[in-house]
């Protein structure tokens, strides 16, 4: 059979091993259910099935499979909205379907007909799946199941998916997967869930949920749906399968008035609404059944929609749930006591139980990306169609300018913390004035930190959660202590220590001599006994000598230079990092009027290089002073670790930003451009040339756009409009590679 070229799983077994299965093997358990002769003595299968009488073990069989699809579907996120799915793996894919029928074989035969989508969906589904697995090996001419963005066009046209463009086709043929996974997904659910108790006025809750008595008065009366929804929430368990069915059959029947036809009812909607656990999966429901977009239209333009930019991971429907899941799972308890939540979760899980209305919060996150079903501005769109909800739900003024606030502002906080230097007064001020009270910027944070965790499970890194927090915090001083003022007090009571508890072999002269000319951030920056460390290094350093070190902290590598200013620092810096694969987060540059350069790097070291190789950061800053002193070709260095790296190009042209406004002291230039190795490196190689001194760098990457921006001064001023068109052109040559 391996001959064949089939992959193939074995077990060797005696027959007397039958009788004594346990769920050490659960594959095995799985495979027993649907064994069958294929080649050789057939009595012997026979008495092996006897002996461990796959009847009687069903129920750890079912456990085993429970597991297993538990186990797989956490590999997934537990979503099946993967805009890059595997056909076999992935939640609603072929092991789903699998599994749900395995459910019933052990089960009930008839149990798939009875709930879920419907045996004859289930067959549509499969066939459909098979088909495009059918595409995905011959393309590949191997086994390979993951339907990705290079192979969804080719798939689309074996298909025939309906569209006049390759992109209208790819978006059809997608969600009409989706539509397929959705099926099996919802039938997996139904065989999953397996006497009923009287809550409410035709409602009860089963074995397999919350579900209605009388599901033919349920579906004349849609404005009882809700208390479906919110049963299953206050009893911790879903909506039973035959309530679902009845409204998703009967749902369309209805305007929105009919599900919330009295302000009790649209207090009630607001109440369901509340951050809990469960809400995710009751949401989900409901939009499943259809009842969400019934209530909230605005909501249908954006169902299984899909936005091509190599960004998000999921269709933006279920981005927006996910917005939500990540509110819900700050209420949550820790798993496991002994092991609490990281103090980053803990802080944003303050925030959500600080807030007086945090129903309105979880609101604005439902709307805040509807308007990304047509061309225009989303942010802008999507605050024009939750205006047109306000009245529906009669919300009062305030509780209105609070969740358009939200909508409109979603972006903001994500864009000042990841791409502004929040040290700088100015900028928080700027933040400060937005956002006008505390409770908003409480609401705005949590909302950002939800909407950023959504994108993707790697998305936000504990760094960027640590840049957020820092936003949330300072802005918070601002609004509350008087910004400028804390941040003064704090300098100066840090430079009195430091003279204060000044060791014995430095004196405060000295202090005061090395702090002389740096900016007040210095001080926040670096700890007392890095502000020490700098001090002695400085002193008496010679004008060709380098003083580099590295160090661990909590979310990323710091790496430290002292040495004397000369042509191409900053980007020499950077490139050498770049060359051993470290993913550059943020950059620091510290000059002093006497010339002396104080650069610090935040980076990430993906590849672990520093933690597999003792003396690796050794290795980096004998490469980096090499480097700096033109010993070694960093171009040539740079050359051949790209050529080591396949990356497929996006096509996107580079966008560049000057923006003269939101500093006082620098011009703050965005640039968007598709990730590269060494990117940064080119960048600020040609605002050397270009004569401009880089001050700061923030650095972000939205799935393969890396968006960096750079605080920059040419001869102590800001760039002057001519000096702007002229760095501009630069940058563009060398993004586009015309140089």
């Amino acid at each position: 059979m391996w001959d064949l070229g089939l992959t193939i799983g074995h077990h060797v077994r005696e027959v007397p091993e039958g009788a004594g299965l346990v769920n050490d093997n659960p594959e095995f358990l799985l495979a027993l259910t649907d064994a069958r002769p294929v080649v050789g003595d057939a009595t012997l299968l026979d008495q092996f099935l006897g002996e461990s009488d796959v009847a009687a073990t069903a129920g750890r069989t079912l456990d085993a499979l429970k597991g297993l699809i538990a186990e797989r579907h956490a590999r997934f996120n537990d979503t099946l909205y993967q805009l890059e799915p595997d056909v076999k793996e992935a939640p609603g894919g072929l092991r789903d379907l699998f599994g749900a029928q395995t459910i019933a074989k052990l089960t009930d035969p008839a149990l798939l007909s009875q709930g879920g989508a419907g045996a004859r969906s289930l067959e549509d589904a499969e066939d459909f799946l098979l088909r495009v697995r059918s595409v995905l090996h011959l393309e590949a001419g191997r086994h390979h199941n993951l339907l990705s963005h290079e192979l969804q066009e080719k798939a689309a046209r074996c298909l025939r998916s309906a569209g006049s463009t390759p992109r209208q086709q790819v978006e059809r043929l997608m969600s009409d997967y989706f539509r397929h996974a959705r099926a099996i997904d919802r039938s997996l659910r139904w065989a999953l869930r397996a006497a009923p108790q009287p809550i409410a006025r035709n409602l009860v809750r089963a074995a397999d949920g919350i579900r209605f008595v009388d599901t033919r008065e349920a579906a004349d009366r849609p404005e009882t749906w809700l208390a479906l929804f919110q049963a299953a929430l206050d009893h911790g368990c879903s909506v039973a399968d035959d309530a679902l069915s009845c409204v998703q059959q009967h749902a369309g029947r209805y305007s929105p008035h009919d599900f919330l036809p009295t302000r009790a009812h649209c207090e009630a909607m607001l109440r369901l609404l509340t951050p809990r656990p469960g809400l995710y999966a009751r949401l989900s429901e409901m939009h499943d059944s259809g009842l969400l977009g019934q209530v909230f239209p605005e909501f249908k333009a954006i169902t299984c929609r899909v936005v091509r930019d190599f960004y998000h991971k999921y269709t933006v429907d279920e981005h927006t749930l996910l917005t939500i899941r990540n509110l819900e799972r700050l209420t949550e308890p820790p798993e496991q006591p002994e092991a609490p939540d990281p103090p980053e979760r803990q802080q944003f899980a303050r925030l959500l139980a600080e807030l007086k209305s945090p129903e309105l919060l979880v609101l604005a996150l439902l709307f805040h990306d509807v308007g990304k079903g047509g061309d225009e501005d989303h942010a802008t769109e999507s605050t024009r169609k939750a205006r047109k909800m306000f009245d529906r739900l009669g919300l009062d003024v305030d509780d209105r300018a609070v969740v358009e606030f939200l909508v409109s502002e979603h972006l903001k906080m994500s864009l000042v913390a990841f791409r502004r230097d929040t040290e700088d007064p100015e900028i928080v001020r700027q933040f400060a004035d937005l956002v006008g009270v505390e409770e908003r910027l409480k609401m705005l944070c949590l909302m950002t930190f939800a909407d950023v965790e959504a994108v993707s499970p790697e998305t936000l890194t504990p760094w960027k959660a640590d840049l957020l927090w820092r936003l949330y915090v300072d802005t918070y001083n601002h609004l509350t202590l008087s910004y400028g003022d804390e941040v003064i007090g704090r300098d100066q009571s840090l430079h009195s220590e430091l003279i204060d508890q000044c060791p014995d072999d430095l004196s405060a002269g000295q202090i005061v001599a090395f702090l002389e000319g740096l900016p007040r951030r210095y001080l926040r920056l670096f700890s007392r006994e890095a502000v020490y460390r700098h001090v002695r290094l400085s002193t008496d350093l010679g004008p060709d000598a380098i003083q580099a070190w590295i160090e661990k902290s909590d979310s990323a590598w710091e790496l430290t230079v002292l040495t004397h200013d000369r042509p191409f620092l900053f980007s020499n810096i950077s490139g050498a990092l770049s060359s051993f694969g470290m993913d550059i987060l943020r950059g620091f540059a510290f000059t002093k009027p006497s010339g002396l350069i104080v650069d610090m790097f935040h980076f990430g070291d993906t590849e672990r290089f520093l933690e597999l190789n003792p003396g690796g950061d050794l290795q980096v800053i004998k490469v980096l002073e090499d480097v700096i002193r033109g010993r070694v070709d960093l171009a040539a260095r740079l050359k051949g670790r790209e050529e080591g790296a396949f990356r497929r190009k996006l096509g996107f042209a580079p966008v560049i930003h000057c923006d003269n406004e939101s500093s006082r002291r620098y011009t703050i230039v965005e640039i968007v451009a598709e990730d590269a190795l060494g990117l940064l490196y080119r960048m600020s190689r040609v605002m050397s040339e270009s004569g401009c001194d880089v001050d700061l760098v923030l650095i972000s990457t939205e799935g393969r756009r890396a968006i960096d921006v750079f605080h920059l001064t040419r001869g102590g001023a800001k760039l002057s409009p001519p000096q702007q068109q002229e760095l501009t052109a630069n940058l563009q040559r060398v993004l586009e590679g015309r140089t």
